[in-house]
């Protein structure tokens, strides 16, 4: 029958005669999607790191320079785990710094225990923790994997008040790039005024962004240059918004997923031209925002 269902039984890999930590890895080696990080790719199995043993899996994202060393585990996670993860993490970042590199810990049961003692590298070390749980259904068994505990998003600079967002004014800005650059900044301010007319602009160093009484709001951002201004958009990248920017011919740069940001290369023509796809996308940030 169509709507016939069958119930999966748990297995754990741990005690399990047939399936072990190898079969595992050759699992995720062969399509790392399933690992739910992305599209990523297979830079290195079994990876040789001389007195700390071997790296279980080293993939990368294609599309940027960021690596992820990950650390299998059937059964419960533990303080070695922990150890093992962050050792081989440090040591490819020192081996490699022209990549940005995050450290992934991949265990059969993520304990309560083990997710404070990680969350204290959190926000220092770059780290995300997935649960993996396998299910019998019938004569298959099947893989599930779940991110209890993603890599902390940090806050934009300026919210930080880090040394990066050390505030200048207007004029800075014209002479950085140009007046007729930075006005560009004010025809989207327009548009990001229909959602909160109390927003301004806030001039720092790096870029400019907004504030909402007197205190940091960004949801959008801008980098004037001499001949267009770089727009950035805090939104998840998804194939709908890819579409909705192609569909509008506008310019794009590398998504930058540290922040999470679409960064278009608009001109006044852009703006002019695709203001209801400028004004969706600052509705996706604003609702981000304030959600």
């Amino acid at each position: 029958m169509a709507n016939s269902y069958i119930k999966p039984s748990r297995i754990i890999l741990k005690t399990h005669s047939e399936y072990s930590e190898k079969w595992v890895q050759k699992l995720i080696a062969e399509d790392p999607s399933i690992l739910g990080l992305g599209d990523l790719v297979l830079r290195d199995q079994e990876r040789i790191h001389p007195r700390a043993g071997r790296l279980d899996l080293l993939l990368q994202d294609p599309d940027t320079k960021r690596r992820y060393e990950v650390e299998l585990q059937l059964g419960a996670s533990d303080e070695r785990h922990i150890i093992r993860t962050v050792e081989y993490w440090d040591m490819e970042r020192k081996r490699y710094p022209q990549y940005d590199h995050c450290a992934v810990i991949v265990a059969e049961d993520i304990t309560s225990r083990f997710l404070n003692v990680v969350s204290l590298f959190n926000g220092t070390i770059p780290l995300i923790a997935i649960q993996m749980q396998a299910f019998r259904i019938d004569k298959h068994v099947t893989l599930i994997f779940t991110t209890v505990m993603d890599e902390l998003t940090r806050g934009l600079v300026d919210e930080d008040e880090d040394a990066e967002a050390a505030p200048t004014d207007r004029s800075f800005w014209e002479s950085k790039a140009t007046k007729s650059t930075v006005a560009l900044a004010d025809r989207i301010l327009k548009v990001v005024r229909e959602f909160d007319p109390s927003l301004e602009l806030k001039y720092n160093k790096f870029y400019i962004g907004l504030s909402k009484d007197g205190r940091p709001f960004n949801f959008v951002t801008f980098r004037p240059k001499r001949n267009q201004i770089n727009f950035e958009v805090k939104i998840p990248e998804t194939d709908e918004t890819d579409a909705k920017i192609e569909a509008a011919g506008i310019e794009t740069l590398e998504y930058n997923k540290r922040w999470g940001l679409y960064r278009l290369r608009l001109t006044e023509d852009d703006i002019i031209n695709n203001i209801e796809t400028l004004r969706e996308l600052i509705s996706a940030a604003y609702e981000r925002r304030t959600g």
